[in-house]
């Protein structure tokens, strides 16, 4: 069982930048992904960005892109994900999650994740 722990939201101005990270209590498997789900209240969690363990390939939502950058660490088995230009409709609670393993045709799918962090608070000034 792997666990997941988000860390570094906040309240930011728009504009503005954030980092959120996600510690994982075991390496995930190296055909495992991990990627980054918000969640805005009475919606459900969005796909933003992903990473690949073993080769760090990267997979962004259109809505992210060019704004977030995911990144990871493989020897402190942690994730961040740096958020520029952050828009109030970037609010939301974001949460990590492990997919043990992943496809190119998974990366975005929230159901293909099999652990999940408590989420960070993320919230978006005007």
């Amino acid at each position: 069982q792997v666990q997941l722990v988000e860390s570094g939201g906040g309240l930011v101005q728009a504009g503005g930048s954030l980092r959120v990270s996600c510690a994982a209590s075991c390496r995930p498997f190296s055909s495992g992904a991990l990627g980054w789900f918000p969640q805005a209240p009475g919606k459900e969690h969005e796909f933003v960005a992903a990473i690949s363990w073993s080769c760090g390939s990267t997979y962004y939502a259109d809505s992210v892109k060019g704004r977030f950058t995911i990144s990871r660490d493989n020897v402190k088995n942690t994730v961040s994900l740096q958020m520029n230009s952050l828009k109030p409709e970037d609010t939301a609670r974001y949460y990590c999650a492990v997919q043990l393993y992943a496809s190119a045709s998974s990366y975005a799918n929230k159901y293909a994740y099999n652990y999940w962090g408590q989420g960070t608070q993320v919230t978006i000034s005007s």
